[in-house]
């Protein structure tokens, strides 16, 4: 569609699209368009200009989680149940152009000096985008899409992330300020699950949320976020995840929250869980609970904390170990581990494993010590009886 004579004196009056302009422009079109389609020109100009042009329609339907861009145009979109082709193809122009528009509707840079970027859109969604020669093809564009609305507890339940019989012990877990964190791997459900989890967190408690992106959506009615901000585009102005956790714990925390550990403020993080911080909590990603302490020594070598000072902090910080997983686009809570201390050192003992398929989930060795922690009877009644198989 060519530029009507309104929308180039917008242009030349170097005016920055908003939806009041878009409203604008689609009217002075009412008498070539008539009045019909000025409806439908208002909605494309909206898309090209303010949202993410052909992508608006998946990233608006329900359900959907990410929708992806790869370097040859074919988009892919996840419902829910893995990645699927929908059948659109942008031509390299058009994704580059997308990409570059996103990222500065997210306030970031992309171009050749700076190819890549990780961002925040206006509508929560995280934007990542890569442009070539870093990768090949065309530009490769990924959106996380937020749900519409926070999850509670018992609906993940009867979505099939946990079995019945866990429901208990998670409630538990957050009312005896148990230090815990969520581990799984990429899309695994870690952070919906740990949404859903400080849901619980009663009301008069202050929750402390610090996040390299904004992704954690609590219903909660006293919740602080602190974000994570990169460097400007002369490489000044970064505040790091380490800055931010030490800034949160000099405002008042109640449950002090890491959305992702990822970096150096690992050390800060164990330091406060170690000096009178309860409940704290986080997500970490790792393929198997066991996998948890090396995963915190590797990233407390970023914060140049040997395996020593990190083991011996580790042991006495985190309690709980809550193991997702994905499998054939389901995700679920697979494993409960308890975090012990043993000569000094933090081990990672599998407490209760559930496959998914149907069957009752599975106590294994620490199960009664998790239950004792938690202060539960363990009896049948509470679903939290340590079965057969438990000492």
């Amino acid at each position: 569609m060519s530029l009507s004579p309104t929308a180039w004196q917008h242009a030349r009056d170097g005016a920055a699209p908003d939806r009041d302009l878009v409203d604008d422009v689609a009217r002075s079109e009412a008498g070539p368009l008539g009045a019909g389609r000025v409806s439908q020109t208002r909605d494309a100009l909206a898309a090209r200009v303010l949202g993410a042009g052909p992508l608006d329609r998946w990233l608006t339907e329900p359900g959907v989680t990410d929708v992806a861009v790869n370097g040859d145009g074919r988009v892919w979109v996840d419902r829910g149940d893995g990645m699927e082709q929908v059948g659109a193809v942008l031509e390299a122009a058009d994704a580059r152009a997308l990409a570059v528009r996103l990222a500065g509707v997210a306030g970031r840079r992309l171009d050749e000096a700076s190819p890549w970027v990780d961002g925040q859109l206006p509508s929560g969604a995280r934007l990542h985008a890569v442009l070539p020669p870093l990768v090949a093809g065309g530009a490769h564009i990924t959106i996380r899409v937020p749900a519409a609305r926070a999850v509670g507890l018992d609906e993940l339940q009867r979505l099939g992330m946990f079995p019945a019989a866990w429901a208990p012990l998670l409630h538990a877990v957050v009312r005896q300020r148990v230090a815990f964190v969520v581990s799984g791997g990429t899309g695994a459900g870690k952070t919906t699950l740990l949404a859903a989890l400080l849901g619980l967190v009663p009301g008069r408690e202050r929750v402390l949320v610090v996040e390299d992106v904004r992704e954690l959506q609590v219903d909660h009615p006293h919740v602080v976020r602190l974000e994570a901000r990169p460097p400007n585009v002369e490489g000044v102005g970064e505040v790091t995840l380490t800055t931010l956790v030490r800034q949160a714990l000099r405002m008042r925390p109640d449950r002090l929250v890491v959305g992702e550990v990822r970096g150096a403020e690992v050390r800060e993080l164990l330091a406060a869980l170690n000096t009178g911080h309860e409940g704290g909590c986080g997500t970490v990603h790792a393929n198997a609970p066991d996998d948890v302490v090396a995963r915190f020594e590797a990233l407390g070598a970023l914060a140049g904390l040997g395996p020593e000072a990190v083991a011996s902090q580790l042991a006495s910080a985190v309690d709980l170990v809550l193991h997702v997983t994905r499998s054939d686009g389901r995700r679920r809570l697979a494993a409960v581990a308890a975090v012990f201390r043993r000569d000094g050192r933090p081990e990672v003992v599998p407490a209760a494993t559930w496959a998914g398929d149907g069957h009752a989930p599975v106590p294994l060795q620490a199960w009664p010590a998790v239950v004792a922690r938690l202060c539960l009877d363990g009896g049948p009644e509470s679903g939290l009886d340590a079965g057969p198989g438990a000492p």
